[in-house]
């Protein structure tokens, strides 16, 4: 399995999620503007990949200058490529709180150090939501025997969209390494089709799934073919509202309506605990051309919707599952 960002001696090497599936193509940064283009452009994306790729953008930048100037400079930079998932922000804020009381002689060094340390605690924590979500998968498909346990997804929440193993998808993993038989439904979450990296994932895993249109889910769960619906998150307020992928709040309306219990997995890292709740999220409108209309078509884009707390069985967390109406408790 190929690595969605690796040290280079003093440079940083990306997958281009943009040639996915199609093509699998490596690049390797330099420079902070790289970093910020790659984020911008969705070369890299889910929302932890970002923050650990934004948090080694600041040890590129501080490379070629350390000073006070340079250091906030990097950082505003870095905030305003994407404004929705606040892992990209979370990990800003901790290269700061590091490196400015720093002497600038120190900051490079150290700047390297504190990227690699946010690396390697996202693919631990995204472990740990692998082992946590797993028993709540078994018990789910102890009770569809002989039938495979039917998942949905939507949007990428795989490995691809993290340092390792994946946020939603990573409890799927773990089950089916666990011998458990499964069978995953892609939502292909239009318009940037991330779908199709969740099923190239998939396919590379030998892990049985089917390539949805996104509005075909509400039809698979009145027709009783889903089991649970698993996804991602790119920002989770402290009431629990959750920001993720335009669409996935239709999912959890459909989910409810059907009894189909629906979960959110996703690390520490993605809860805003400054954030009171979903109205207060700030939700990323992207460039109409996305859709494919022809020019002068009037076009609205927006990235990201919210699913309310109430809509939402667990938050799938490194410290366990739990109650939206609860993640207090897990405040640090």
């Amino acid at each position: 399995m190929l690595a969605t960002l690796a040290e280079d001696g003093d440079a940083l090497v990306i997958l281009d999620q943009t040639l996915l599936p199609y093509e699998v193509v490596e690049r390797r940064l330099t420079r902070l503007a790289d970093v910020a283009h790659a984020i911008r452009s969705m070369q890299v994306r889910g929302a932890p990949l970002i923050g650990a790729c934004a948090a080694y953008g600041i040890a590129l930048a501080l490379a070629e200058a350390a000073d006070d100037a340079a250091l906030e400079a990097a950082i505003a930079l870095l905030a305003g490529t994407r404004p929705t998932a606040v892992n990209l922000h979370w990990a800003l804020q901790r290269m700061r709180r590091v490196l400015a009381p720093l002497a600038p002689a120190m900051r490079a060094a150290a700047a390297w150090r504190e990227a690699g340390a946010i690396a390697r605690e996202d693919a631990a924590a995204n472990a740990a939501i692998a082992a946590h979500g797993l028993p709540l998968l078994a018990r789910l498909a102890r009770s569809r025997q002989p039938q495979p346990l039917d998942i949905m997804t939507h949007c990428n929440a795989g490995w691809l969209a993290t340092v390792a193993h994946g946020t939603a998808l990573a409890s799927v993993y773990a089950a089916h390494r666990a011998g458990l038989a499964l069978h995953v439904w892609v939502s292909e979450t239009r318009p940037r089709k991330q779908g199709l990296l969740t099923a190239w994932e998939l396919a590379e895993a030998r892990l049985p799934y089917t390539l949805i249109a996104d509005n075909a889910a509400g039809l698979l769960m009145r027709q009783g073919r889903v089991d649970i619906v698993i996804v991602g998150a790119d920002r989770i307020a402290a009431n629990g509202d959750t920001a993720n992928k335009i669409g996935t709040y239709l999912k959890a309306l459909a989910a409810r309506e059907h009894g189909v219990p629906f979960y959110v997995a996703a690390p520490l890292s993605t809860i805003d605990f400054s954030c009171p709740s979903g109205e207060a999220i700030p939700i990323e409108e992207r460039d109409g051309a996305e859709l494919g209309a022809p020019a002068g078509f009037p076009v609205a884009n927006p990235a990201f919707d919210v699913t309310p707390a109430g809509l939402i069985a667990g938050i799938i967390t490194e410290r366990g599952i739990c109650r939206p109406d609860r993640l207090r408790d897990l405040a640090p």
